[in-house]
């Protein structure tokens, strides 16, 4: 029974957390706009914050000052557009590499990575309306909701052992059943193609390497959270991790390919 217990010991905080962060997630998509970049630049600057507090432990000015670059080099980028973007959403990279810290390589990519979901997330919104981000989202929260409990209740042989102890091959299946579903919703209410049922498990595969790079970046690290922000579920990278991955993914595929959902 205690183990039992223990095993869902986490469960209430997460479900009120993901219920808080649901409703103002729903609400900002609804809205669009500079609201929904304003939720998006802060967003992304306490993930450089937190990012840089993981590789520079100790230096307790340093990452707040990353996480400002962060949130105003996105600001810049939204504003800039066109080829000047790209240049604004390197700045916290060549912030990260030029001061002291640990794993300066990962941290300049995973800091490439912050910004350009950032970016991606206002711009997807922008051009493909709230049915495309609906989507996307949609595809990593029931990816992450049904690994969390096929994993917890079928167990079985973890995924990759060293670096995220935790994750199942019954959870990772699992994961793409609940996009490939999310996936057949999104086409059979009208609003994108049968590719996007191809499409989701895909994203969501993304998503979860894009949760398994920063396990692998705390265990480096030492630590179990990457803060303490959200209450059940750690920090902002712990939440949106797979978020990061799945949007880098559906943006690189977008480069060659028109994307299924609009």
């Amino acid at each position: 029974m205690s183990g039992d217990a223990g095993r869902w010991s986490d469960l209430r905080p997460r479900v009120l957390s993901a219920a808080v962060m649901v409703l103002v997630g729903a609400a900002e998509i609804w809205l669009g706009g500079i609201s929904f970049a304003a939720l998006a630049i802060l967003l992304t600057g306490g993930m450089i914050w937190e990012l840089a507090r993981i590789t520079a432990p100790g230096r307790r000015g340093t990452p707040l000052a990353m996480g400002a670059i962060g949130a105003g080099s996105l600001l810049a980028a939204l504003v800039l557009r066109g080829d000047l973007a790209p240049l604004a959403l390197l700045v916290p990279s060549l912030a990260l590499a030029l001061t002291p810290r640990r794993d300066r390589r990962i941290a300049t990519v995973y800091a490439a990575a912050i910004m350009v979901t950032g970016f991606a997330l206002v711009d997807l919104r922008f051009a493909n309306g709230q049915s495309a981000i609906l989507w996307l989202i949609s595809v990593v929260v029931a990816s992450d909701v049904m690994g969390y409990f096929a994993g917890r209740i079928l167990g079985g042989p973890k995924f990759w052992p060293a670096i995220s102890p935790k994750k199942t091959w019954s959870g990772t299946a699992a994961g793409w059943l609940g996009a490939a579903i999310v996936g057949v919703i999104f086409w059979r209410l009208g609003f994108g193609s049968v590719w996007v049922v191809l499409l989701s498990p895909v994203v969501a595969f993304a998503g979860q390497l894009g949760d398994i790079a920063e396990s692998w970046l705390k265990r480096r690290a030492g630590i179990k959270d990457s803060s303490n922000l959200i209450p059940g579920h750690g920090g902002l990278l712990d939440r949106f991790d797979a978020l990061i991955g799945a949007t880098v993914a559906l943006m690189l595929i977008g480069l060659v390919l028109p994307l299924p959902i609009h």
